[in-house]
């Protein structure tokens, strides 16, 4: 068995929500277990959307990250690109610039946290902010020397419903991580919170779909809930 009360979290979020739909319940058990959690959003500007304002402002969706930062108790949170030069527009930003960002230069960088776990996007996501968040991230953590660069234990890739839009085949998540309704309670609230983004269903952010996909992850797990992960590392 996971001992998630010893472990310091790193979860790399391209932007504000992010963290929720793809381990809002890991975030949930793990904080109630004694786990530090960390947050590093990479970016977060204006946003044109489908909602009846037409529009979500970066200030709007700073306070949202405070409600949802205050609800799952993070130790602390941090945002690498504000700003609408960065916003929707990381796959611009050279890669060197992203990783060494995750890597050392920012308050919660990997060298700073020192994480036993990193949680990050999947790089087959549609959305370019994510891939070019995902493929920094494996940059960042590229194999070395332990004793030169913090590496952490566990590296997982987090998924969201809208990562399955793809036009090349997907694998299933090779790892499973059990929840009780109280986590798949929290993880929805925590959507909630963020209501610029939230939406009815039918909507890849809406209750249903979070709710259906835990339920989906834990019966392949043999299990009432859970969330679906890829392991990119697991040192034991």
């Amino acid at each position: 068995m996971f001992d998630w009360s010893a472990q310091r979290l790193l979860v790399i979020a391209p932007h504000p929500d992010d963290e929720v739909l793809g381990c809002g319940g890991l975030m949930h058990k793990a904080k109630s277990a004694g786990a530090e959690v960390y947050l590093q959003f990479l970016t977060v500007g204006d946003t044109a959307d489908i909602s009846a304002k037409g529009f979500s402002t970066a200030d709007e969706r700073v306070g949202e990250i405070k409600a949802v930062a205050d609800h799952f108790r993070w130790d602390d949170w941090h945002i690498a690109f504000p700003g609408d030069d960065y916003h929707l527009r990381l796959d611009a930003v050279p890669r060197f610039e992203v990783a060494n960002m995750i890597e050392r230069l920012s308050p919660l960088s990997v060298a700073n946290v020192e994480p036993t776990v990193v949680l990050a996007p999947h790089r087959l996501s549609y959305n370019q902010d994510h891939q070019a968040a995902a493929e920094a991230v494996h940059t960042a953590l590229r194999p070395s020397d332990t004793r030169l660069r913090h590496h952490p234990r566990l590296v997982l890739a987090y998924e969201e419903a809208a990562d399955q839009w793809r036009n090349e085949p997907t694998t299933a998540p090779n790892l499973l991580v059990e929840l009780d309704q109280a986590a798949v309670d929290a993880k929805i609230a925590a959507m909630r919170l963020y209501g610029s983004q939230f939406h009815d269903h039918p909507h890849t952010r809406s209750e249903l779909t979070l709710q259906s996909l835990s339920v989906l992850r834990g019966m392949q797990g043999g299990v009432a809930f859970a969330e679906g992960y890829h392991a990119m590392r697991w040192l034991v």
